[in-house]
């Protein structure tokens, strides 16, 4: 079940909002249906950029990672972050594209101001950083 955990800051307070993901890709409905509801005030560009970060992060995470997951959205007014939690060490690196996949993480850096991650002893957080302040193209 989602969560929102607000964290008051002056005038542009951080809203946080999580959701654990199942080990099953067909989740990846879920979690845009999800994230599509909580975006859904972003003019269409953004929303799109942003749906297909998290589009692309949840993915790797089912694809490559291992359960438990989590999926997050931290939001302030002109700012978003996408983080998606997985249990493998593993780090997260982009492979040579190909006709079965490799393009994922080349497509977060491009829709995204900066992306990167976290190793932690029982898993990783792959995040990425997206500017709202921008107009949507």
């Amino acid at each position: 079940m989602p969560t929102e955990q607000p964290t008051t800051q002056l005038d542009d307070p951080l809203h946080v909002v999580a959701l654990e993901v199942a080990d099953d890709l067909r989740e990846l409905a879920t979690v845009r249906a999800w994230a599509g509801r909580l975006l859904q005030d972003l003019p269409e560009g953004q929303r799109v950029d942003a749906l297909m970060v998290v589009d692309e992060l949840t993915s790797n995470a089912l694809r490559h990672g291992r359960p438990p997951r989590q999926v997050r959205l931290l939001r302030k007014r002109n700012w978003l972050s996408v983080e998606v939690d997985d249990a493998c060490i593993d780090p997260a690196c982009p492979r040579p594209p190909s006709a079965s996949g490799g393009h994922g993480l080349k497509l977060v850096a491009a829709l995204s101001v900066s992306w990167g991650q976290w190793q932690r002893p029982t898993g990783k957080t792959v995040w990425a950083e997206i500017d709202l302040s921008r107009t949507a193209a």
